[in-house]
C-alpha cells in the first residue's frame, strides 16, 4: 500500500494546485516535490517514486521548455485552429466589439472576485433626480386614465402628450447643454419603472425617445450641426422621433434588411444638391404615426461611385423630417390593445441631402456599428424597467387582494395554491429589481453592457409574465373583466409585446446570451481568435501559444474546482458575505467553475458546430444569466445594509436560481452529442449527483406573508411603483386600505363565529351586524370598523358591467396588406 501513496499524493497535487491556479512551474516543482516527500515520509520503494516522477517529467519538460514547446505542440494546434475555427463575418466583428465586460466576465472565470463586485459604488439617485420623480412623474400617474387611453381613445390625450413635453420626458438621455434632463441610467430607469406601474401605453411612450433611436444616435456619432439643430427640439417635444429598423423581409436579422438608397442629385429646398434616393418599407415603428422625424437604417448603394470607388457602402442611417416628399406615415398597427403609437413607415424615391444622413457623409456605412453600439444601453434600461414597474405593482395590488378577499370565511392568501403564487411573485419581482438595477448601474459606470442588456431584457420579461399570469390566476373573475376598474388585464394582454421587440425572446435565448458570452466574457477566447489573425507567423505562433496555454491551464483549473465545490456541497473557500450569503457565494464559485469547464469543452469538441446547437447553447447561457443574476441579488442585498426582513426574499430567489442553474447543465449533459465526453464532465460537475431543489413550501410561506402585510421588506420591493391613493388608482388605494383590512380580521372573527354558531341571526350584513352589537358580541367601535372595511373592500372585489352598445366599435374597417404595400 506504502508503494502506492506517491501516486495517489502525486494526483492530490494535480487537483490541489490546478484549484489553486498555479503556474506552470510552480505547479511542475509542487508536485514532483510532493510525490518525493509523500514517497520518503511513507516508505515506498524507490521505484513507486521514480515512476510517478518520470511521468511527470514525460509531460512537465517539453512544456516548460518554451521553443520546444512552439515547435513541438503550439504550431500544429494553430494550424488545426485556423482550420476548424469558423471565420468571423463583419457583422459578427462588430457585434462583438461593440459592448464592454464588467462583471459577468468574472463569472466567466470559474473563480469571481466578489471583491471587486462588492466595492461597485451603490447606485444612487441625486437629489434633482429625486425631485423629478416625486415632482413632475407624480404628477403624470395622477393624471392617467388608462381606461381611457387603451378604450376610448387608443391614444394618450392630447393634454398628456402637452405635458410630457412641457415636462421634458423625452430629453431625459440628452444632456442639460442641448435642453435635455441629463438623468443618470439610474433614474431614467425609476422614471419608467413608476410609470409603468400604471400604463404600459404611457411607459412605451417615453422610453422609446430615450432609447434606441435619434436622440442616442446623435449623440454619439452626430455632426455639432445636427446635435445643436435636432437634440434641443427632441428634449422639448417639438420633434417626436421614431427609429425604423424591422421590415417584413428582416426583423431579428437586421443585418439583411432590402431597403435601399442610391446615391444620386436631387432636389432639395430649392437646390439641386447630392443626396440619397430611398425605397423602404419599414413595420412596427413606435411613435411612427406621431413622429415628425424619421431615423431610417437602409443600405447604401454608389452604382456611379459619386462618393468614391466603393458601390455597396453598407449599412447606413438617415433622418427623414416627416413633410419629406414620397414619405408614406401616419397609418397605426393595433398592438394587442396597448395603444402606444406604432406604425408602418413606407416610401418610394425619397430624396434627402447627405447631411442628413447621422453624422454626415463620413459616416455612409456604419449603420451598423452605430445601431449595435448603442442598443446595448438602451436595451438594458427600457423593457427591464418597465418589467421592473409593472411586477412592483403586481405585487402591492395581488398581496393586498390576497389579503382582503376573502373565501370560505378566509383570506385567499392564506390558502397554500395561492401561497405558492404570491411566493413566485415575490422572488420573481425582488430578483427582476436587482437585475434591473445591475444593468443600469453597469451603464452609468461607462458600461456598454452587450451580454448583461441581453440577460435582462429576457429574464426580466419572461419573469414578468411569470408574475402576471400569477396575479390573474389569484384575481380570477376581477383580473379577467375589462373595464375601468381593471388594474391587470391590459398589462396581461401587452406582455407579449415585451417579449418579442428589441430581439425576439427566443432568439437572445437562443443566440444571443451565449453566443456573445462565450467569446467576449471569457478570458482567453477571443484573444486566441485574435492571435489567430495576426499576419506574422512567428508574432502569432509566440501570442498564440501564451494565450493557448493560459486557457488548457484555466481549463484544468476549472475542472479541478468543478469537481472538489461539487464534492464538497461547495462549503469551502474564502468569500465574503454574512452568516446568511456565505454558502450563496460559494455556491455561485462552484456554478462558476461548472460553467466554464461546460462550456470550453463545448467549444473544444463541437467548434463551429456550437453554433448551431442552439438548445445547447441556450442552456448555457441560462447558466451564465442565472449566475449574473444571483450576483445582482446579493449585491443589491449588500448595497441595502444586508436587511434581515429581506433575507426570505433572497433565498427564494437565489435557491431558483441554483435550481435553474443545476437543470440547465444538467440539460447540456443529458444532449450533448458526444457520450463519453459528457459522462466525463458528469463526474466533474455532479459527483454527488444533482442536489439542488426549488425553493421549499416553508420558504414560500415566508414570502407570501411578506407581501400580504405591511412591513419594511415589502415597502421596500414595491417602492418605485405609483402607490398614491388617488382617484385613479385603485392599487394605491387598496393598498393604503391593508392596515385597517388586517386590523378588522380579530373583530371579523368574533363576529362570523357569532353568526355560524346561530347567536346572531338575520339575513343580510346590516342586520347581522347591528344585532351583533346589540348582543355584545362586538362593541360600536368594532362595527364602525367592520363596515367601513366591508364598503371600502366591496370596490376592490366588484368588476365592471356595459350596456352592449358601449362595445361596439365605432370604426371596423382596416385597408387590406395589398393596398399599402409599396411593392
Amino acid at each position: 500500500m506504502s508503494n502506492l501513496i506517491p501516486l495517489l499524493v502525486g494526483l492530490l497535487a494535480c487537483i490541489v494546485f490546478a484549484y489553486l491556479r498555479s503556474g506552470l512551474r510552480t505547479w511542475s516543482i509542487g508536485v514532483a516535490v510532493a510525490i518525493g516527500a509523500a514517497g520518503w515520509l511513507a516508505g515506498s520503494h524507490w521505484l513507486a517514486i521514480a515512476l510517478p516522477l518520470l511521468a511527470l517529467a514525460a509531460v512537465a519538460v517539453p512544456l516548460n521548455l518554451g521553443d520546444f514547446r512552439r515547435a513541438r505542440i503550439s504550431a500544429p494546434l494553430l494550424s488545426i485552429y485556423r482550420k476548424i475555427t469558423p471565420q468571423l463575418s463583419p457583422t459578427e466583428q462588430v457585434a462583438l466589439e461593440a459592448g464592454t465586460v464588467g462583471f459577468e466576465g468574472e463569472l466567466f472565470s470559474g473563480k469571481p472576485d466578489w471583491n471587486a463586485l462588492l466595492a461597485q459604488p451603490k447606485p444612487e439617485l441625486s437629489v434633482e433626480e429625486r425631485a423629478f420623480l416625486a415632482g413632475p412623474v407624480e404628477g403624470l400617474c395622477k393624471r392617467i386614465d388608462e381606461w381611457q387611453i387603451t378604450h376610448e381613445l387608443a391614444d394618450l390625450p392630447p393634454e398628456l402628450w402637452d405635458y410630457l413635453k412641457v415636462n421634458r420626458f423625452f430629453g431625459m438621455i440628452i444632456p442639460k447643454e442641448y435642453g435635455g434632463l441629463g438623468f443618470s441610467a439610474l433614474a431614467h430607469s425609476a422614471v419608467l419603472q413608476k410609470i409603468a406601474s400604471m400604463s404600459a401605453t404611457v411607459s412605451s411612450t417615453v422610453a422609446v425617445p430615450n432609447s434606441l433611436g435619434p436622440a442616442e444616435l446623435l449623440l454619439h456619432y452626430g455632426t455639432d450641426e445636427q446635435k445643436n439643430h435636432y437634440l434641443p427640439r427632441l428634449a422639448d417635444g417639438r420633434e417626436i422621433p421614431c427609429f425604423a429598423l424591422t421590415g417584413p423581409y428582416a426583423g431579428s436579422d437586421a443585418t439583411s434588411i432590402p431597403d435601399y438608397g442610391i446615391v444620386c442629385k436631387g432636389e432639395w429646398q430649392g437646390g439641386n444638391v447630392l443626396g440619397v434616393r430611398l425605397t423602404f418599407d419599414k413595420r412596427y415603428i413606435t411613435l411612427a404615426p406621431v413622429a415628425t422625424i424619421v431615423g431610417l437604417a437602409f443600405r447604401m448603394h454608389d452604382p456611379d461611385k459619386l462618393l468614391g470607388d466603393v458601390e455597396d457602402l453598407g449599412i447606413t442611417l438617415a433622418l427623414i423630417p416627416r413633410e419629406t416628399k414620397g414619405l408614406d406615415i401616419g397609418r397605426r398597427h393595433f398592438p394587442l390593445n396597448v395603444p402606444f403609437q406604432n406604425g408602418p413607415v413606407r416610401g418610394r424615391d425619397v430624396f434627402i441631402p447627405l447631411s442628413q444622413l447621422i453624422g454626415g457623409p463620413d459616416m455612409a456605412g456604419q449603420g451598423w456599428r452605430m445601431l449595435v453600439e448603442c442598443l446595448s444601453v438602451g436595451r438594458a434600461i427600457s423593457l427591464p424597467s418597465t418589467a421592473t414597474g409593472g411586477s412592483r405593482m403586481a405585487v402591492a395590488a395581488t398581496g393586498a387582494y390576497a389579503r382582503l378577499r376573502k373565501q370560505f370565511g378566509l383570506a385567499i392568501g392564506r390558502f397554500e395554491g395561492v401561497e405558492e403564487a404570491l411566493a413566485r411573485i415575490g422572488g420573481y419581482t425582488y430578483a427582476t429589481a436587482a437585475l434591473s438595477r445591475a444593468t443600469a448601474a453597469a451603464v452609468d459606470r461607462g458600461e456598454r453592457p452587450a451580454v448583461p442588456s441581453a440577460i435582462a431584457k429576457y429574464h426580466a420579461t419572461e419573469w414578468a409574465r411569470e408574475v402576471s399570469r400569477d396575479a390573474m390566476d389569484v384575481h380570477g373573475g376581477k383580473g379577467v373583466i375589462l373595464g375601468p376598474g381593471n388594474y391587470l388585464g391590459r398589462a396581461w394582454q401587452g406582455l407579449p409585446i415585451m417579449i418579442t421587440v428589441e430581439g425576439a425572446n427566443i432568439m437572445t435565448r437562443s443566440l444571443m446570451i451565449f453566443g456573445q458570452g462565450a467569446i467576449r466574457c471569457h478570458p482567453y477566447v477571443l484573444e486566441e481568435m485574435q492571435a489567430a489573425a495576426i499576419p506574422d507567423y512567428g508574432t502569432r505562433l509566440r501570442a498564440f501559444d501564451r494565450v493557448l496555454f493560459k486557457h488548457i491551464g484555466f481549463g484544468f483549473s476549472n475542472a479541478a474546482r468543478s469537481f472538489v465545490l461539487g464534492l464538497t456541497a461547495a462549503k469551502i473557500g474564502r468569500v465574503p458575505g454574512d452568516a446568511c450569503t456565505k454558502r450563496y457565494y460559494r455556491k455561485l464559485n462552484r456554478y462558476s467553475a461548472a460553467l466554464a469547464l461546460v462550456a470550453d469543452t463545448s467549444m473544444l469538441v463541437l467548434g463551429g458546430k456550437l453554433k448551431f446547437k442552439e438548445k445547447i447553447s441556450a442552456r448555457l447561457g441560462d447558466v451564465l444569466s442565472y449566475l449574473y443574476i444571483a450576483s445582482s441579488l446579493l449585491k443589491q442585498y449588500e448595497d441595502e445594509g444586508r436587511p434581515v426582513t429581506d433575507q426570505p426574499l433572497l433565498a427564494w430567489s437565489f435557491h431558483e436560481c441554483a435550481w435553474r442553474m443545476q437543470g440547465a447543465l444538467d440539460g447540456v449533459l443529458r444532449n450533448f452529442p458526444l457520450r463519453p465526453v459528457a459522462w466525463l464532465l458528469r463526474a466533474l460537475v455532479f459527483p454527488l449527483g444533482r442536489r439542488e431543489v426549488p425553493p421549499s413550501d416553508r420558504l414560500g410561506r415566508r414570502v407570501a406573508a411578506i407581501l400580504t402585510a405591511p412591513n419594511e421588506a415589502r415597502t421596500r420591493l414595491i417602492d418605485g411603483a405609483f402607490l398614491t391613493p388617488s382617484a385613479n388608482n385603485a392599487v394605491g388605494r387598496m393598498n393604503a386600505l391593508l392596515p385597517e383590512v388586517i386590523a378588522a380580521e380579530p373583530v371579523e372573527r368574533k363576529f362570523l363565529k357569532a353568526v355560524k354558531s346561530g347567536e346572531v341571526g338575520g339575513l343580510d350584513f346590516a342586520a347581522q351586524i347591528a344585532e351583533a352589537e346589540a348582543k355584545g358580541f362586538i362593541d360600536a367601535a368594532e362595527r364602525q370598523l367592520l363596515e367601513h372595511v366591508r364598503a371600502a373592500t366591496f370596490e376592490f372585489i366588484s368588476v365592471d358591467d356595459f350596456d352592449s352598445a358601449e362595445l361596439r366599435a365605432a370604426t371596423t374597417k382596416a385597408a387590406p396588406n395589398a393596398l399599402r404595400s409599396v411593392a
